[in-house]
């Protein structure tokens, strides 16, 4: 062999006991090196080809391989991926480009080839590679196809329990829910105690609104699999979601009480308790995180709300200004405005928004409903109403902003400006409990259009039938259509969910038309001792009880 033969050896670009480098290949090969480092990326690529075809060497294939799919070249890509597997056929990354290529072109016997031979190779990063190669030909939507190629290969290698997740994972992305959960019980037949699939199936029970299957699945995984916290921890997210917070704070203790230093399960049961209207549990829990620095912000923001709730409000700052940092130093800032603001500090509140516009330039419309939300609480609805105006001019037509516009707009007495509003958020989302409510109110509240209240109303009370405001909006329409004691009904059950002014005010006013006197008395003295300026409280004193307190 020539020095020079050998010098390229020693590089490793050649393999004695493999192959025996012609002199002119070598030279193909120095020329198309030169050529690749100067950018004639079609001289390497032809010289890399050809040396590849010529010596039974991986390397040379996979360099042309690259140099093709770094110039875009399908056909040559193809062309060295095959030389390549020629060479190599347990490459990993040869496999992976092949299997690729033939998912684009909807190839499918060369799709099950290439990914039978990956399941083969590499049975455990199986589920990431057909998944990073499906978000790879996302845009051209090959999912269906990428499932299909799945079924041939399951038929092809049965018995693996991956190809069924794998297919499951696909049919969820397909918004096929029923068939994702028939591939994962085929998976759990061959893996029964595979908790990843386990966990998958409780999630997409969970995703389509099945919350009591996906309890009943992870119940029983729980007490199964013990030990395995990712099971418990799902089954709490379950139990909230499905308002079971006793049950989700046993799960949480159970954690806790295998591994005190689980800071996750710690914050979460503080939640679950503050969720249960037991603060002194929750700020036990809060205090304790406050020493760990990566769980300050949060303790900190918490136990800001605990204090606020007591109504410590120089407290309830200290804590809300420790919070700087992100995901809650935003609502920290916002949270200690509404105080002041509630606090009728708007000074104060007005100070603190203007730093808080310095430090998030980025949340333009929070800052804009917070200051049109200050100006609300001072009775300035022009101001507010003009503010708005101006940021839907600059920002479209943005839902959260159309809805305080055109909650301004009714204070102002533009109810034409409200209902268009409310009409265009609609119009975008017909199934909008919050605009359903607000339009269906106004309309029974400044005219006398009710049955197309009625109509807003009802659809909103579907959508969301225990939300106390929409519970008050309808019974408030049924005491206008004269049917007092059904709106009493109403009536009663928004008041137990949600103590607010405005449906005291409603309850107060159907129970003196029902002639029970005695508990309207009562139920006003009770509210106007909380809040002895509310607007609501006082019309309802001047024009229906008048002077029979």
């Amino acid at each position: 062999m020539s020095t020079k033969a050998n010098e390229l050896k020693g590089k490793g670009l050649a393999d004695a006991d493999k192959t025996s480098i012609e002199p002119d290949v070598m030279f193909m090969l120095l020329t198309a090196e030169i050529a690749g480092q100067r950018g004639q990326y079609d001289v390497a690529l032809e010289g890399y080809m050809e040396a590849a075809k010529r010596v039974n060497d991986p390397r040379f294939a996979e360099r042309a391989a690259m140099i093709a799919m770094y110039a875009k070249n399908a056909a040559k890509t193809d062309e060295a991926v095959s030389l390549w597997l020629r060479d190599d056929p347990a490459n990993l990354s040869a496999r992976k480009i092949a299997a690729l290529s033939a998912l684009k072109n909807e190839d499918k016997p060369a799709a099950v080839e290439h990914l039978s031979a990956l399941l083969k190779i590499d049975p455990a990063g199986f589920e990431k590679t057909v998944m990073e190669l499906t978000a790879a030909v996302q845009k051209q939507d090959k999912s269906a196809f990428v499932y299909d190629v799945l079924d041939e290969l399951a038929l092809k290698s049965p018995g693996h329990a991956d190809v069924y997740f794998v297919q499951a994972l696909l049919a969820a992305q397909m918004k096929n829910e029923k068939l994702a959960d028939n591939k994962l019980q085929q998976a759990l037949k061959i893996q029964p105690e595979w908790d990843k699939a386990l966990i998958l199936q409780a999630q997409l029970s969970a995703y389509s609104g099945d919350l009591p299957r996906a309890r009943a699945l992870l119940k029983n995984a729980a007490v199964k699999y013990p030990e395995n916290e990712k099971i418990k921890k799902l089954y709490a997210q379950v139990l909230i979601k499905s308002e079971d917070y006793e049950a989700a704070g046993e799960v949480y203790r159970s954690l806790i009480a295998v591994n005190p230093a689980d800071n996750d399960s710690q914050f979460a049961y503080g939640l679950v308790q503050l969720q249960l209207d037991r603060d002194e549990k929750a700020e036990e829990v809060f205090i304790k995180l406050v020493d760990k620095p990566e769980w300050r912000s949060q303790a900190s923001f918490y136990l800001g709300k605990i204090e606020e709730k007591r109504g410590n409000k120089q407290k309830a700052l200290a804590w809300f200004d420790k919070v700087t940092e992100a995901p809650l130093g935003l609502e920290a800032s916002l949270s200690a405005i509404s105080l002041l603001a509630k606090d009728r500090q708007f000074d104060e509140a007005a100070s603190r928004l203007e730093l808080a516009r310095t430090r998030y330039p980025e949340q333009k419309q929070r800052m804009v409903l917070m200051q049109a939300d200050l100006y609300n609480q001072q009775k300035q609805y022009q101001q507010a109403f003009d503010l708005l105006t101006a940021a839907l001019a600059e920002q479209g037509d943005d839902k959260e902003l159309l809805y305080t516009h055109a909650l301004m707009a009714e204070r102002i007495g533009k109810f034409d400006i409200l209902e268009s509003d409310l009409g265009k958020i609609l119009a975008k989302n017909p199934d909008n409990p919050e605009a359903l409510n607000a339009l269906g109110y106004s309309l029974l509240d400044k005219t006398q259009r009710y049955s197309e209240a009625e109509k807003y109303l009802k659809h909103a009370l579907e959508l969301q039938p225990n939300e106390a405001v929409i519970m008050d909006s309808y019974g408030w329409l049924q005491f206008k259509l004269g049917n007092s004691q059904k709106a009493l009904d109403y009536l009663q059950r928004a008041y137990d969910k949600k103590q607010e002014h405005e449906i005291a005010a409603h309850l107060i006013e159907v129970l003196w038309a029902l002639n029970r006197k005695d508990e309207a008395r009562k139920l006003f003295h009770k509210a106007i001792k909380i809040a002895p300026d509310d607007e609501y409280l006082l019309d309802v004193q001047h024009r229906v009880l008048k002077g029979e307190l």
